[in-house]
């Protein structure tokens, strides 16, 4: 009789046990993966790359693959990665491309800077921070509902593009090294060259139920251990470097945050230490804050910190009232075509911005004016220089804009 190589047809219950160790791999693999990832991993290939399911025993014929085992279950293999790997990166790739989708999609759409009625006091300080940011801030405190947050949000779309080395997480100016991250000044020291973009001047949110990792970032201390390398994942600080953070009910704010900021805001760096290891990086930023007085009372501490302070009030007028609700009704019923409104006046303050940002150095403040201001700190009884330099600064930048 004459041998054949033909492989013999593998019996159903000899693939029924297969699927059950697979199953059950699957079981283990998702204490360590995750549950989502395991599920996936179970599943037969459904991506173009894929001839067949992954619970398959015998490659196809005509094409060369190898084999892998894992729990003892045969994975076929192509270009040494296993069907089952290809599986998921291809879901991963997918999960990632969905997500983003996602959070693009569900944007909440901006209030125009323009349609805020009213409340002039507290749009000109946030305006004058825009252009000069080393005024130093702004605490605005007011009764519930009369816009704080709204006004403060509305900013994002006002805000002028600045430029930053590409890909660096500290927003580093490539023409000012005391802004630059580490890793930065370390590439200009080996003669690297830089990749220069544009971007928009970031709004950080930071939540009161914020922790001080998520705020400050964190060091992976294994990897510094095992690969010698500082293995730093950047907090909240590092992303609002150059950029503007807000905190709604800073009243609210824990101690301990509070103190962070403190830290932060005086030396314009954040430095975060564990185990002995320590990494620092530029967090200079516009600190804007806003609460109720009613809820608790500012720390004084911080209150120093902010260069400006506006008081909001309720709007008494009718007519005024009457237009902010027709106004916000109009903007609930179609955020897209009330934006558009407004879209002339929002160019033309965000140029408005742009110009008195450009012509700010040019700004020059007469002898006479700045003994003025000093008489005034001096006869309120203002507790050091601070309040003399802010005034001086804030004058230049409503000069700058008007």
């Amino acid at each position: 009789t004459q041998q054949t190589n033909r492989r013999q047809p593998i019996p159903c219950e000899v693939v029924k046990l297969k699927k059950h160790r697979l199953r059950q791999q699957t079981v283990n693999m998702a204490g360590i993966l995750g549950t989502s990832t395991a599920i996936f991993a179970s599943r037969p290939l459904s991506s173009p790359t894929s001839k067949f399911p992954i619970h398959s025993l015998s490659p196809i014929p005509g094409q060369s693959y190898g084999r892998k085992f894992y729990g003892g279950i045969g994975i076929p293999i192509k270009n040494g990665k296993s069907q089952f790997h290809v599986s998921i990166t291809n879901v991963a790739t997918e999960i990632k491309e969905q997500a983003q989708k996602l959070s693009k999609e569900s944007q909440r759409p901006v209030y125009p800077f323009s349609a805020i009625v009213g409340q002039d006091e507290m749009k000109l300080c946030l305006l004058l921070n825009v252009i000069d940011p080393k005024i130093g801030g702004v605490m605005i405190m007011g009764d519930r509902g009369t816009g704080k947050s709204t006004t403060v949000r509305s900013l994002v779309d006002l805000l002028p593009e600045i430029k930053v080395v590409a890909g660096d997480p500290f927003n580093s100016d490539p023409e000012d090294p005391e802004s630059m991250g580490m890793e930065v000044q370390e590439k200009i020291m080996e003669g690297e060259a830089l990749a220069v973009v544009m971007t928009k001047i970031n709004m950080v949110d930071l939540p009161l139920g914020a922790t001080e990792d998520r705020v400050c970032g964190t060091i992976d201390i294994e990897k510094a251990l095992t690969e010698g390398v500082k293995a730093f994942e950047p907090g909240l600080l590092a992303k609002a470097n150059r950029g503007i953070l807000y905190v709604d009910e800073v009243n609210l704010l824990d101690d301990h945050l509070v103190d962070v900021l403190l830290d932060s805001a005086a030396s314009g760096w954040n430095t975060v230490e564990r185990e002995g290891i320590s990494i620092s990086h530029p967090a200079r930023f516009i600190l804007i804050g806003s609460g109720n007085p009613e809820e608790g009372e500012l720390r004084p501490q911080l209150l120093d910190r902010f260069g400006m302070h506006a008081q909001v009030g309720t709007v008494r007028d009718a007519e005024l009232r009457v237009k902010i609700v027709e106004e916000r009704a109009r903007f609930d019923r179609n955020p897209k075509e009330f934006r558009d409104s407004y879209k002339a006046e929002q160019e033309k303050l965000q140029q408005q911005i742009s110009s008195a940002r450009n012509c700010l150095s040019s700004v020059q403040i007469d002898h006479d004016l700045r003994v003025k201001i000093s008489k005034v700190c001096a006869e309120l009884n203002v507790d050091g220089l601070r309040g003399d330099i802010v005034t001086n600064r804030a004058a230049k930048a409503l000069a700058a804009i008007n």
